[in-house]
């Protein structure tokens, strides 16, 4: 008896671990890399099933942070002078369901948002925010592509209610129905976190006015939407046309605050520079009412574009080990490119960056260096290049982003993919104090670097 129950044991567990090995196999992404004339790589992830298989995004994400455990096993050591070598399509079984996740999302019955309508747009947030690579792809792609469609749905919503924003009791189960239509199409569950989303992005804030109506005796609206309806993602971050007009009309909005407080009385009321940032939100959401959405989205992503790139997002970790090895006139070549590789190779387990996100990154690194009297061009000497400090994996040598605004895109045969530039090794420009410009704003560079 007790070898007849063994028997059905071992068959049952042998059964088991047959069914798991293939689960596994059916799941197991493969990476295939296509490069056109302009030097660009289309990264195409199918069936992309690694760590954020087994973990949430934000756990995916630590594991490309600093650490001292397990992430060294997901993301190898790669030196900054290590020429990426191209990798070829692994080949995988039939996954056992299609690549798709298209669940039926559980509304509230709350919300006065007409998902409906937006339906191309939420379906691209869904692609730019898909849950593997959401904390990957967050700073460039997936948070600017969120709260535009945020902006957009609360404006487009505008012509029905004649409200820019939603009271703080539709807030909450609106942002909750929204992130069950995203999840339910194949985005993260917990984008409220990356992206640091609260339903107070949805109301008025401290902005004083939100009623259509009071917006437009306001603000010169005429003026508004002929700076803003098209934009050239290029000229605005350098003349800032449609974000001057932007600034404008919000201050205008602001001021309506002292109007409020001497009627009603003193009382305490937010920083004027935080009113005005609430009240831009309400400007962007006048705006999207008078676009569609897909010229909405680009004049929002367009905008939000040139904040993101003048900002380096990496974390620096502390460069005692650097500066032990590379100061005092660099006396030895060897120690000082094994300190700053080994310190470069930290960085490269953090994100995803743009091109320009990536000058900006040099810039700053080397101002720290030169802070602890490393005054020597340690980047030509240890051939660090932009792409070094991007992130780099077993499936990315290197990939810096666009610096214009771009989507990852969807294919049911092929997955998700989106573009990056893995050929160029542009070397990283030590800087130099008397050289560095008063304004970060360079048209000939976002030109030459941007596509």
């Amino acid at each position: 008896m007790s070898a007849g129950v063994s028997l059905k044991h071992s068959v049952s567990m042998l059964l088991l671990e047959l069914f798991m090995f293939f689960a596994f196999w059916s799941l197991k992404k493969w990476i295939l890399l296509g490069f056109d004339k302009k030097k660009k790589s289309l990264v195409k992830l199918r069936n992309l099933c690694f760590h954020g298989c087994l973990s949430s995004p934000l756990d995916h994400l630590k594991g490309y942070m600093l650490t001292n455990g397990g992430a060294d096993t997901l993301v190898p050591e790669i030196t900054p002078t290590a020429t990426p070598q191209p990798f070829l399509p692994l080949p995988a079984p039939s996954p056992l369901s299609p690549f798709t996740n298209s669940t039926v999302p559980k509304l509230s019955g709350f919300c006065v948002l007409n998902f409906t309508a937006a339906q191309s747009l939420m379906n691209m947030t869904s692609i730019d925010c898909w849950a593997a690579f959401a904390p990957l792809l967050a700073n460039v792609i997936c948070c600017p592509q969120l709260h535009a469609t945020l902006v957009i749905l609360v404006g487009q919503s505008s012509k029905e209610t004649g409200v820019l924003a939603l009271n703080r009791t539709l807030a909450k189960p609106c942002l909750s129905d929204i992130e069950q239509v995203l999840s339910g199409q194949g985005a993260g569950d917990n984008l409220k976190q990356i992206c640091s989303i609260h339903p107070s992005n949805l109301t008025e804030a401290s902005c004083p006015v939100k009623d259509v109506d009071e917006f437009e005796s306001t603000v010169n609206s005429s003026e508004l939407l002929a700076s803003c309806e098209k934009i050239d993602p290029v000229k605005e971050c350098c003349d800032q046309v449609c974000q001057g007009a932007i600034t404008d009309a919000a201050t205008r909005l602001a001021l309506k605050a002292s109007d409020l407080l001497s009627i009603e009385g003193p009382h305490i009321l937010p920083d004027h520079s935080t009113r005005i940032n609430d009240c831009k939100t309400v400007v962007l959401r006048w705006l999207a009412s008078k676009l569609d959405s897909y010229h909405a989205k680009e004049v929002l992503r367009g905008i939000t574009n040139c904040n993101v790139n003048k900002v380096c997002p990496l974390v620096f970790p502390k460069m005692r080990h650097v500066v032990n090895s590379c100061g005092n006139g660099i006396s030895n070549q060897t120690a000082c490119c094994g300190a700053m590789d080994s310190y470069v190779s930290h960085l490269q387990k953090q994100t995803l960056i743009t091109n320009l996100q990536a000058l900006d990154c040099a810039t700053s690194l080397g101002l720290k260096l030169q802070k602890y009297n490393i005054t020597k061009n340690v980047y030509s000497l240890c051939h660090i290049s932009l792409k070094d400090f991007s992130l780099q994996g077993w499936f990315l040598s290197g990939c810096l982003l666009p610096s214009l605004p771009s989507d990852a895109t969807f294919d049911k045969f092929s997955g998700i993919s989106f573009i990056c530039d893995l050929n160029d090794n542009i070397p990283a420009q030590w800087p130099n104090l008397s050289l560095l410009p008063a304004s970060s704003c360079n048209k000939s560079m976002y030109s030459q670097i941007c596509f």
